[in-house]
C-alpha cells in the first residue's frame, strides 16, 4: 500500500507539481522593465459585474486584458463583443475554472479544445493564457506551446475574491504592492459574497491615483513575455 501511495506522488509530481512550479518560477524570476507602465488583468468573468467595470474602466480610458472563463464567455457574447470594441485584450482562463492538477490528459485536452472552440465561435483569437490559480500540468504546457499560446502568470495579488475584505483593503493592496512593470491580477467573477462589486469600488479609487502618478495602462500583448 505504502509503495502504491508514493508511487502515485511520484507520478503527480511529475505531472503536474514540478512543471506547474518551474513554469512559475521562469515567468515571476524573469526581470521586466523598469517602467511607468501597468498591466491590468482580470480573470474569471465574464459576469453581471463585467458591464459595470467595463464602465469604469472606459471613463479612465484605462485598457485591460480580460482572461475569460470559456464558458462564461458563451453565455455573455455581448461583454466579448464590447472588450473588443473598446479596446481590451480577450485572454482564455480555462473552459470552467478546474484546477489543471487535478486534471488528467483526456480531461485537459477536452477542457482546452473545447474552450478555444468556444472562443473562436465568439470572433476571439486567443493567443494568451492563464491557468486557474496558476496550476498547471506537464499536458497543459505542452499543448499550449503547440497551440501557439503564451502562458501568462501574474506579479500583483490583492486578494479581492474574499468574502471578508474591503475595497479599502484592496485598493491599499493595489497601491502599495504594484511597481513599473508588474501584472496586476484582478477578478470580475466568482469570489464571496459579491467580491467583484468590491473590486469595482477599489478601483474607483486606485485607477485615479495610478493616472495622477503617471502611470500608463497597457494590455498585455505589449508585455514583453
Amino acid at each position: 500500500m505504502l509503495i502504491f501511495i508514493l508511487c502515485l506522488l511520484l507520478i503527480f509530481l511529475i505531472y503536474a507539481f514540478i512543471p506547474s512550479y518551474i513554469s512559475k518560477q521562469k515567468f515571476f524570476n524573469k526581470k521586466h522593465k523598469k517602467e511607468k507602465i501597468i498591466y491590468l488583468t482580470f480573470d474569471d468573468g465574464p459576469s453581471e459585474y463585467t458591464e459595470e467595470l467595463l464602465d469604469l474602466l472606459k471613463e479612465y480610458n484605462v485598457k485591460a486584458t480580460f482572461f475569460c472563463v470559456a464558458n462564461f464567455a458563451k453565455d455573455r457574447p455581448e461583454l466579448i463583443k464590447r472588450m473588443q470594441e473598446e479596446g481590451h485584450q480577450v485572454a482564455l482562463h480555462s473552459l470552467r475554472h478546474k484546477n489543471f492538477m487535478l486534471q488528467g490528459v483526456i480531461q485537459t485536452k477536452r477542457d482546452l479544445e473545447e474552450s478555444l472552440k468556444i472562443m473562436r465561435n465568439l470572433g476571439i483569437d486567443i493567443k494568451y493564457y492563464r491557468a486557474p490559480w496558476g496550476d498547471t500540468n506537464i499536458y497543459l504546457l505542452n499543448a499550449l506551446k503547440k497551440h501557439n499560446l503564451q502562458l501568462v502568470y501574474w506579479h500583483v495579488m490583492a486578494e479581492d475574491w474574499e468574502g471578508n475584505t474591503t475595497k479599502d483593503i484592496i485598493c491599499k493592496k493595489l497601491l502599495s504592492r504594484t511597481k513599473d512593470g508588474d501584472i496586476i491580477c484582478l477578478h470580475d467573477g466568482r469570489g464571496e459574497n459579491e467580491a467583484p462589486f468590491r473590486t469595482i469600488q477599489a478601483l474607483e479609487i486606485a485607477l485615479p491615483t495610478f493616472l495622477e502618478k503617471g502611470y500608463e495602462f497597457k494590455t498585455i500583448d505589449e508585455y514583453e513575455i
